[in-house]
């Protein structure tokens, strides 16, 4: 199939040239004028763009805050997108969040308001009795330089309170909207302008086969980050193989976890929170929610960033990782994939296919991220700790951190001076001297090494304090109210 289908509010869309770097906020702009979706950043970052992209899963069609920048056009194949302009009341007027926004004077300038809005829609839909919390955490991905955000947040409390989620547009349009996404699916489609070539594979079989075709090809999931190579760095990325569609699965198995490499942050976040809950705070810190509605746990990996969210913390816990390259199969220790600073132990034509996480349901585990802005920002140091204690003793140690080297990388003498030890404050100060021993990290404009070290160091005495005193506030905690 030669044509890119999908729903633009109440229209459906089929295009016939489109490239692999075309994206959606500027067919939106640019093509459509349809300029309530702002460009801000360009990167990810600010919300100004956010739309809500909706889609097929399992369990039914799910609309999700996404940023319009960074969303290059061949992922919208088969979707739903949403935009400020279609937003309307029941009776054709205001809908009740953006009636609560000028209520409550939530917004100033205005710039920024339509993406704000559109991540308020998401929420509203979703979760309308949520807290403030719950609002603050969709609120990651938007930011607001002039209003302030207490007056944002009571509209989006007056705005749940407020109702209509049953008389809503996308309630009441849901099943239709479902078929007509599904008779888009199922083919491979192929799309290019001029030499821009951009490629939809079928199903997972399906990139498999391409990937062969295509060695060299460029593989898309989220865009988080290959967004920003055509956004800020302009770099041809062509010919591209879109995957963020495909290898969604999920499962359970006794005292593993398996994720398909195309699941999201926010996709897994549910299993985290129940098999990995010392980690739930730490995942809600990765982007903002309309990154992880988008960005794909096998991409974070796969792409080799030092500064990736999810290596430190998984090599702590002893994931595993399956690769494909047509119909075979290998798996490897998440930790030896990385080899050095932008290299991978993965062969031309083949991909990251799942993620295998063991649960340690009697390890003491902890994740950390330390940047320079709390939310949605990335980040300087990273560090994933799991550690086994039997009667008073040590037994085992994984201590992982990103940030520190050329590759997110365990830390083996901080490991080796807790194994054997006593679970006391001695071992863990032995443990953060040792970090010396482990790194020389970089100085960048992130971080400087000096810094990286220190970190490091208190990270692991943090976790001692945690793990000895767990009522010590050493948590810095979003408020319960505005």
């Amino acid at each position: 199939m030669t044509q890119l289908r999908f729903l633009l509010n109440d229209t459906e869309v089929a295009l016939t040239e489109v490239g692999a770097s075309d994206t959606l906020l500027d067919h939106l702009r640019l093509t459509r004028r349809m300029t309530g979706t702002k460009e801000g950043c360009a990167e990810g970052d600010c919300g100004a763009c956010t739309v809500l992209a909706g889609r097929l899963t399992p369990d039914g069609l799910v609309y999700e805050p996404i940023n319009a920048c960074i969303r290059l056009m061949a992922s919208c194949h088969a979707t739903h997108i949403v935009t400020v302009e279609h937003l309307r009341g029941p009776d054709g007027g205001l809908h009740p969040v953006q009636a609560a926004m000028v209520a409550h004077h939530g917004s100033q300038c205005g710039f920024c308001t339509p993406g704000i809005v559109m991540a308020l829609y998401g929420l509203w839909m979703t979760n309308p009795d949520a807290g403030a919390a719950e609002i603050e955490t969709a609120l990651q991905g938007n930011i607001c330089r002039c209003t302030g955000y207490a007056p944002i947040i009571r509209a989006a409390l007056a705005a749940g309170a407020a109702g209509g989620q049953a008389q809503d547009a996308l309630a009441r349009e849901r099943e239709t909207v479902a078929a007509r996404l599904a008779g888009m699916r199922g083919a491979r489609v192929s799309l290019a302008r001029g030499a821009d070539r951009a490629l939809v594979p079928a199903d997972t079989d399906d990139l498999a086969a391409a990937l062969l075709e295509e060695p060299g090809a460029t593989l898309v999931a989220g865009a988080t980050d290959v967004g920003l190579w055509v956004t800020k760095f302009m770099r041809d990325i062509s010919p591209a193989i879109f995957i963020g569609h495909l290898m969604k699965e999920i499962t359970v198995e006794g005292d593993l976890i398996h994720l398909g490499a195309g699941v999201t942050y926010s996709e897994a976040a549910r299993v985290i929170a129940r098999h990995i809950p010392q980690a739930a705070e730490y995942w809600s810190r990765i982007g903002g929610w309309q990154v992880r509605n988008a960005g794909t746990i096998g991409a974070n990996i796969a792409n080799g960033s030092p500064i990736g969210d999810t290596p430190p913390l998984l090599i702590a816990l002893d994931a595993r990782i399956v690769l494909r390259r047509g119909d075979q199969r290998r798996e490897m220790p998440l930790e030896a994939f990385f080899i050095d600073y932008g290299k991978q132990d993965r062969q031309p034509g083949e991909f990251v296919e799942a993620i295998l996480i063991p649960i340690h349901r009697q390890a003491r585990v902890a994740a950390y991220k330390i940047s320079k802005r709390r939310d949605s920002d990335i980040t300087s140091v990273a560090a994933g700790i799991c550690v086994d204690v039997a009667d008073g003793v040590i037994t085992g140690a994984r201590l992982a951190f990103g940030g520190m080297a050329g590759t997110p990388k365990r830390a083996r003498a901080a490991e080796a001076a807790l194994v054997g030890q006593p679970f006391a404050e001695a071992a863990f100060d032995a443990a953060a001297r040792a970090i010396a021993d482990d790194f020389q990290p970089m100085t960048d404009m992130r971080a400087s090494a000096e810094y990286r070290a220190t970190v490091a160091r208190n990270l692991i005495r943090r976790f001692w304090l945690e793990q000895s005193e767990p009522g010590l506030p050493v948590r810095l905690r979003q408020s319960e109210g505005v």
